[in-house]
């Protein structure tokens, strides 16, 4: 059973903070079946996340790839870490962390590495392939101490099932993904550095992505090791043990099948529903609703990306009606929604257009109570 301070809660607040944050730059939001016809054979490519602006790159028809020649030149995307790191000077954790509260929220998770092997802290595990791809200040260290000042849970997001720094082949589709979940050297890389996080942090929420690099048995032994040091934490259902057939996914027919089957088993409406895993404690349905029985936790962004797009026209953002009625429904099925902001790269602010939406949550807070609003 999930805790009940997870229950209680109904909003957290989701981070997805970097290097691509720098550029901050996606095509606009298209249905996957209106993609044109290069798109459509890689959709991965074609996204609106703009996180994935790393891997879009390696699609030279791309609209990302056609951004990054005509604005940036041959300029390599690890150049975007220093940026980055130059845009930490005027962070303010503690303004961040007062938002989130005054929105309701419970909880806030932050990406401590996404896909392209970025950590948002100076990790003791040290990356063999791009040293120094980290930050030299203790970002997450530094957001955990100001979401808990504000009576918040906190929790990190990592990246177990993808690392461009271990595996930087282009991932077009769901085939193309699962294939390059990275072996070798990778797995005891990601189980080292989530005992890290959980050592040093004490996360109260484990939120990993798209599969983990081990077995089942080693996904029992980290969730054992997490429960043991967090007794109160929750863990998410995106711990998807590696199976060795994903190697065999590169071929033309088995990754067309797997392609099929995939869109009929996981996609729903814009979003998707991950598969089961054999240890979680709630589900993760993303910009899609969930229909099962299990807690879960819808997550989405405020546009249709989770870092920051800066090409996101007014259209493309929730409005307020809509915000507030997914909020309230969710909650009222008992559900949580971890709402995403994107902060940008360069200066470490969250743009207007997503400060608007927390501050439209905080009134609707704060009509609740004749004091203000509390935290969820």
């Amino acid at each position: 059973m999930v805790a009940s301070w997870w229950s209680r809660a109904q909003l957290g607040i989701f981070v997805h903070w970097t290097p691509a944050s720098v550029p901050g730059w996606a095509p606009p939001y298209v249905p996957a079946a209106e993609l044109p016809a290069a798109g459509r054979r890689a959709p991965l490519g074609w996204t609106s996340y703009a996180e994935w602006y790393e891997n879009a790159l390696r699609f030279p028809g791309s609209p990302v790839a056609a951004h990054h020649r005509s604005t940036y030149g041959n300029r390599p995307y690890t150049d975007f870490g220093r940026d980055f790191e130059d845009g930490l000077a005027g962070w303010d954790p503690a303004a961040w962390a007062r938002s989130f509260r005054e929105a309701g929220a419970g909880y806030a998770v932050l990406v401590t590495k996404h896909h392209d092997g970025f950590c948002l802290w100076p990790s003791e595990t040290q990356n063999p392939h791009r040293t120094g791809w980290h930050t030299t200040r203790d970002v997450v260290g530094e957001f955990a101490e100001a979401v808990r000042a504000e009576g918040l849970r906190f929790g990190v997001y990592y990246s177990g099932g993808l690392d461009w720094t271990f595996d930087d082949r282009p991932i077009g589709t769901a085939a193309d993904m699962f294939s390059a979940v990275p072996r070798g050297r990778y797995p005891a890389y990601a189980d080292a550095q989530m005992r890290e996080l959980i050592r040093r942090y004490r996360p109260d929420i484990l939120w990993n992505d798209i599969a983990w690099p081990g077995s089942a048995d080693e996904i029992r032994s980290l969730v054992d090791f997490y429960r043991f040091t967090v007794p109160h934490g929750v863990v998410n259902d995106r711990l998807l043990p590696y199976a060795p057939h994903w190697r065999g996914l590169g071929l033309p027919g088995a990754k067309a099948l797997y392609n099929w089957w995939d869109r009929r088993t996981v996609a729903q409406g814009e979003g998707f529903v991950p598969r089961t895993p054999p240890v979680f404690d709630f589900r993760t349905p993303e910009y899609a609703r969930y229909e099962g029985s299990d807690p879960y936790e819808i997550t989405r962004g405020v546009d249709h990306s989770f870092g920051y797009n800066r090409n996101s026209g007014p259209d493309a953002f929730i409005d307020r009606a809509t915000l507030t009625s997914l909020v309230r429904d969710t909650a009222a099925d008992g559900g949580n929604v971890l709402l995403n902001v994107g902060p940008r790269g360069e200066d470490a602010a969250i743009p207007a257009e997503q400060r608007l939406r927390l501050e439209w949550l905080a009134e609707e807070a704060g009509a609740l109570t004749p004091d203000g609003p509390t935290p969820g």
